[in-house]
């Protein structure tokens, strides 16, 4: 490792601190779903020890809606890690991303850091590392803002989740969407991004269409990483 790959790999508490401090804010945001989960969770049947575990250990909200929808006086084992696989598929992706500032960190920390690993503190993590600065402060202290408002979240809606129902009736959905949105607009800008994040999108707006529930995340994912390898690979475009 050269010089400037250990310097964007550095990793102490000030940098998880300001990483933290930075994510909070979209964090607040967290909890207005953990609490729908909290909600949601108690009417499906599960304790509230099951609910805050569920949170605490999955931490991957859309997966854990999907669990919801199986969960019954019979679950089904198999079909539920499958769902739960694919829907949260794209962190092989985000954790091969990651690999070159994370290779150099001892095992324990390196995959407690990818456990808080999410769609937000991984893509601030990434622009980051594009502006040569170090990442991994805000991809933990970020994860750990994220995860620990999101069980707090969970926790409000076991007792208090009646207040909040339905938060798609308030524009909540589109918070995390706008905010990564913005973290393409503002990131580099070239032909090669640009037909990658096109590519990506077409994709992911045909799974939408014909394929199953979810499908499109994994899909849009998977078509973007290999856009993104093959125009890196051939050099023509940039």
């Amino acid at each position: 490792m050269n010089r400037n790959e250990q310097n964007l790999s550095q990793l102490d508490s000030r940098l998880v601190w300001q990483g933290f401090k930075q994510l909070a804010p979209i964090a607040m945001f967290v909890i207005v779903f953990g609490a729908a989960f909290g909600l949601a969770a108690t009417q499906a049947g599960l304790t509230d020890g099951m609910s805050i575990s569920m949170s605490a250990l999955v931490f991957a909200g859309a997966s854990q809606f999907a669990a919801l929808d199986l969960w019954g006086s019979q679950v089904p084992l198999f079909t539920l890690l499958l769902t739960v696989f694919a829907i949260n598929s794209r962190h092989l992706l985000m954790g091969a991303t990651l690999y070159p500032w994370l290779r150099s960190l001892p095992t324990a920390q390196r995959y407690g850091i990818m456990l808080v690993v999410s769609d937000a503190n991984w893509a601030m993590s990434m622009q980051a590392f594009g502006r040569n600065q170090p990442g991994l402060g805000l991809l933990f202290g970020g994860g750990l803002a994220l995860w620990i408002f999101w069980i707090l979240g969970t926790w409000l809606g076991l007792y208090f989740g009646n207040a909040i129902h339905d938060p798609y009736s308030l524009g909540l959905d589109m918070v995390m969407g706008c905010f990564l949105l913005a973290l393409v607009v503002g990131g580099e800008k070239n032909l090669r991004i640009l037909l990658i994040w096109a590519v990506a999108a077409g994709a992911s707006l045909l799974a939408f269409r014909y394929l199953p529930d979810n499908s499109h995340v994994v899909v849009g994912a998977l078509v973007g990483g290999v856009a993104g390898l093959c125009l890196k690979e051939s050099g023509d475009v940039g």
